[in-house]
């Protein structure tokens, strides 16, 4: 994942996904918050029978994807919530100081035997394989053996998380004592997610046991790795939808989101009538983009809340897509690259591909979004992970 962030950054592509911006006092601030987590965070006193490590973005303080989850399961859970890159859930515990320290020493470089070679001999762009192989194998290794004394010393029976692909030191550390992995969907699969997809289902190393998901479109829509079982547990957060307003909500998104003013300021010009607001992702902020005459910009609040009022909802790749057309939103995909996340529900007639300002009264309202969100099955789950 990291390779093919650094692969369609490089190349010009795309953007970066969810940029981290520190200045030189909020780098010593998250020094200090680290060496004093070592005696307030430590997770290791007390006792639980399940690890819960939810998702660092917090949208008005609220971690939506396991929320039900950490209520349904009380006292007995351990919460894991890293404050490098969020603000982390009170009374949560973590160990930031030893995953910072993990990738603090190493080598500059590693032999990646011919690999930086051929990936840019095949796409024309370098990328320094082998320094993120220095760093992120003995980072992986220190901490894999850290969680595996953590998790033993709590005889711990299930971890659930969130970003599996991003937490392979805890989930290699449970994979090693035979203990449970259930990693809780997010954001958007598709076969184009290097996170979840592997076709041909291949035997990978350090994947969860089971991937929870929002709705049953989301179980079959990319290749996972041989083994992994997947369930529904639908989506307790999304609120209900509400009346519409002649609003078009265009998401943002780093990667592209540049290209995508330019369709804002495109649906402006050719709706005067039409509200059109550009709404930030979280890890944006204002100073990032130039807005044109036309279009609003959007910060602050709950996404959610807005789209289940807006009449249209414009983006790429964005889960926020899905959530919208949940909540009653019309649907275009603007024809920019990543798009092809989208495939099967423009081929299902959920939304259209944006090719032109004026296709957009064309979008359609999505007539099946159960199957993108299920209402809560959280509480038979975790019911049945106890028995």
């Amino acid at each position: 994942m990291r390779v093919f962030h650094e692969l369609t950054r490089r190349s010009g592509i795309h953007g970066a996904p969810h940029p981290v911006r520190r200045t030189a006092t909020g780098k010593a601030a998250l020094v200090g918050r680290h060496v004093a987590g070592v005696a307030t965070r430590s997770p290791f006193p007390g006792r639980y029978d399940a690890l819960v490590v939810p998702h660092p973005r917090k949208p008005n303080g609220v971690e939506i994807y396991t929320d039900e989850l950490r209520t349904l399961l009380g006292d007995r859970a351990l919460i894991l919530d890293s404050g490098i890159n969020g603000v982390p859930l009170p009374d949560s515990k973590n160990l930031d100081f030893f995953t910072s320290a993990a990738g603090a020493v190493h080598r500059r470089t590693a032999d990646d035997r011919g690999s930086a070679a051929a990936l840019e001999k095949l796409t024309g762009v370098r990328v320094p394989i082998g320094a993120l192989l220095a760093r992120e194998i003995p980072k992986h290794l220190r901490l894999r053996a850290l969680y595996r004394t953590l998790l033993k010393k709590h005889r711990i029976r299930t971890v659930y998380l969130v970003v599996a692909y991003f937490h392979q030191h805890i989930v290699g550390a449970a994979r090693d004592l035979g203990i449970r992995v259930v990693e809780l969907q997010h954001g958007a699969i598709s076969p184009f997610h290097l996170g979840y997809s592997y076709p041909g289902r291949p035997a990978v190393a350090d994947q969860p046991d089971e991937l929870w998901c929002f709705g049953s479109y989301w179980t079959d829509v990319a290749d996972l790795p041989a083994g992994m079982r997947t369930e529904v547990m639908g989506a307790p957060f999304l609120p209900a939808p509400g009346p519409k307003t002649d609003r078009v909500v265009v998401l943002s998104q780093g990667t592209i989101g540049a290209e995508l003013v330019r369709t804002a300021e495109a649906i402006a010009t050719h709706y005067p009538d039409l509200e059109v607001l550009y709404r930030l992702h979280p890890s944006e902020r204002p100073e990032d983009y130039t807005i044109p005459p036309g279009v609003k910009l959007s910060t602050g609040g709950s996404t959610l809340d807005l789209l289940a009022t807006a009449k249209y909802q414009v983006g790429v790749s964005t889960t926020a897509l899905f959530e919208g057309m949940a909540l009653g939103c019309r649907t275009a995909v603007a024809d920019l690259p990543g798009h092809e996340y989208l495939d099967a529900p423009i081929a299902k007639g959920h939304a259209v591909l944006l090719q032109d300002p004026a296709q957009l009264t064309q979008a359609p309202l999505c007539d099946d979004p159960s199957s993108y969100y299920a209402p809560s099955s959280l509480s038979r789950l975790a019911a049945e992970q106890t028995q």
